[in-house]
């Protein structure tokens, strides 16, 4: 088992950088595949960036393709996710997840992991 914390987020303006940390505990981080997500009002948890256990390879979702960069560090036992260029859109918790599967996974029910989450508001 591992446990997770988010933190990182808080009000910014369209247009600016944040940058969430989530440190792991417990079990081996770096024998888990690791992803972000992020819940708005009223909308389901979508998927917004995963890693490999490795680091080697990520996806990200297409809303946010060139504007966030999820990376890990397994030395400090942290994934993160830069978020450049902001948007209000992008306001909502960020959840960071942790998924045993070997390969990078979109699915929130493959992670059974989850952090408390961090607020991003992104003001207009």
């Amino acid at each position: 088992q591992v446990q997770l914390l988010e933190s990182g987020g808080g009000l910014v303006q369209v247009g600016g950088s944040l940058r969430l940390s989530c440190a792991a505990f417990g079990r081996t981080f770096s024998s888990y595949t690791m992803g972000w997500f992020r819940q708005a009002p009223g909308k389901e948890r979508e998927f917004v960036a995963a890693i490999s256990r490795s680091g080697g390879s990520s996806n990200s979702a297409d809303s946010v393709k060139g504007r966030f960069t999820i990376s890990r560090d397994n030395a400090k036992n942290t994934v993160y996710l830069q978020m450049n260029s902001l948007k209000p859109e992008d306001t909502a918790v960020y959840y960071c997840a942790a998924s045993p599967r070997v390969t990078i996974t979109t699915s929130r029910y493959e992670y059974p992991y989850w952090g408390q989450g961090t607020q991003v508001t992104v003001s207009s």
